[in-house]
């Protein structure tokens, strides 16, 4: 699909849907909620946070609740898109104009901003991955200093790999020693091992 700028421009590209998508807009636009074009469809949210998305397929229509998974959805009108997978994303799909009630979408749509206002989502886990194994000297470092830890914690998976292969790679201990001392500042600065290169 091409990129679209703006949201009447991407009902245009779903024409099929194009007055139940207008039909759904002017209820999301009816709330408290800012309009965007995020990922090539319309978004909305609250203090810059993603709350409801206004998709189109070949066979639906949709809003997506982007922590869906908090709603009560006492009507049982909520889809997982991928069950096992998508674990807050929840979908509320339509196939004709008969099937939109007003009433109660924007009854899912308050409470979902409410939510958001409330603080409830799912942040993405920023585990380490089980391919990737902390060494020991720098586990020793984190029983030492709990700042460090926290540190590390905070870092992306693929900066706390980065760190712990460096390490790692080093033959020698007198080696590994002497990276720990250099990457130490680094992970409490919140500072990648190679964050000065990825700008050049």
């Amino acid at each position: 699909m091409k990129k679209v700028t703006t949201v009447e421009e991407y009902i245009e590209n779903n024409s099929q849907f194009k007055d139940e998508l207008i039909q759904l807009r002017s209820i999301l636009i009816s709330t408290e909620l800012e309009e965007n074009i995020k990922w090539n469809a319309p978004t909305y949210s609250i203090n810059g946070k993603n709350v409801v998305g206004l998709g189109a397929f070949k066979n639906h229509f949709c809003l997506w609740f982007f922590n869906g998974v908090f709603l009560k959805d006492e009507a049982n009108a909520l889809v997982n898109a991928q069950e096992g997978k998508t674990k807050a994303l929840r979908q509320m799909r339509f196939d004709s104009k008969d099937s939109i009630k007003k009433s109660l979408i924007l009854s899912y749509i308050k409470e979902a901003i409410e939510n958001q206002k409330l603080g409830k989502e799912i942040k993405p886990s920023k585990t380490l991955k089980k391919d990737v194994k902390i060494p020991e000297l720098l586990n020793e470092a984190f029983n030492k200093n709990d700042k460090l830890k926290s540190a590390f914690n905070d870092l992306s998976p693929s900066k706390q790999k980065e760190y712990c292969n460096y390490i790692l790679e080093a033959k020698r201990e007198a080696t590994k020693l002497k990276r720990l001392d250099k990457i130490v500042p680094m992970i409490i600065a919140q500072k990648g091992l190679h964050d000065k290169y990825k700008n050049c």
